[in-house]
């Protein structure tokens, strides 16, 4: 193996951070840092078939949330809703609070809770992104263990491949 092909897989291949702490994912099955925001999915407290699309955007800290078909939550009203503390929760849960507060360029002072600086306007944002992207995640716990390539990620080069 040499240098050039050496430097290649390292830039091919997306590290997985594990998280900082186990989570549970019955209530926040869904969470990312993308797109400049803090987003994810959050289940309904009294629906089991409904869950929440709820994010936090980074710099203007503005709210939004959502029904996986946008409607909008009757909670959020200038102030964050039950989804975004959860979500906001395991966030830190799964990333450390450290790293999430400055993805949404916020300081939190060591001991200090994320939620108490999160302070931004409501503003709608669609949910199908983030919703059909948690939809593939959960496909992918479908596929059977296998060492071969998957057809939807064909556009990946194989390991080894010559240029």
């Amino acid at each position: 193996m040499d240098a050039d092909e050496t430097a290649w897989e390292q830039r091919s291949v997306l590290r997985v951070v594990p998280p900082v702490q186990p989570r549970k994912l019955a209530k926040v099955p869904f969470v990312e840092l993308a797109d400049g925001r803090l987003q994810g999915v959050v289940s309904s407290g009294s629906d089991i078939e409904r869950v929440y699309v709820s994010s936090i955007t980074a710099g203007t800290l503005a709210l939004s949330c959502s029904t996986n078909n946008n409607r909008p939550c009757g909670a959020l009203h200038g102030y964050a809703c039950k989804h975004i503390k959860m979500l906001a929760d395991e966030a830190v849960v799964q990333y450390g609070l450290d790293r999430v507060a400055r993805y949404l360029r916020i300081e939190v002072p060591e001991g200090g809770s994320l939620m108490a600086h999160v302070n931004g306007p409501v503003e709608r944002t669609p949910a199908a992104v983030v919703f059909s992207r948690f939809l593939r995640h959960l496909a992918y716990l479908e596929v059977p263990d296998s060492t071969d390539p998957l057809v939807e990620l064909h556009w990946f080069p194989a390991t080894g491949a010559v240029g």
